[in-house]
């Protein structure tokens, strides 16, 4: 199963960027896909923003975070980013990221980000704080 891991989160200004990691050790994530969910606290409802395919590297990403937010492979396999400029404080939350594979990860769409949220291996997550 593979392990990722996150980092790159922080405390930033509203107006400013971040960029965060996803990163895995001893698995190639170029054929996983990819997405980026977030939680403003425990027990509230995370949010899927934003997945990449396992097959073409298309890209979907939810209707908060477009236009701001860019998900990308790095060219090792061995990560992938979240830029996100034009932060907001509503982006306060902690960012995770998940992997699957399988057929049902070759198209990026909002269905490819419920299948990895229900099926997909986990990290522990990044904290993003953006002060107003």
């Amino acid at each position: 199963q593979v392990q990722l891991v996150e980092s790159g989160g922080g405390v930033v200004q509203s107006g400013g960027s971040l960029r965060l990691s996803c990163a895995a050790s001893g698995f190639n994530l170029d054929n996983y896909a990819i997405g980026w969910f977030r939680q403003t606290a425990p027990g509230k409802e995370r949010e899927g923003i934003a997945c990449i395919s396992s097959f073409d590297d298309s890209t979907y990403y939810a209707a908060s975070v477009k236009g701001r937010f860019i998900i990308s492979r790095g060219g090792s396999g061995h990560a992938v980013y979240l830029q996100m400029i034009h932060l907001k404080p509503e982006d306060t939350a902690l960012y995770s990221c998940a992997a699957a594979r399988g057929p049902q990860t070759s198209v990026a769409t909002s269905a490819l980000l419920y299948y990895l949220s229900d099926h997909g291996s986990w990290g522990r997550g990044t904290q993003v704080t953006v002060s107003s």
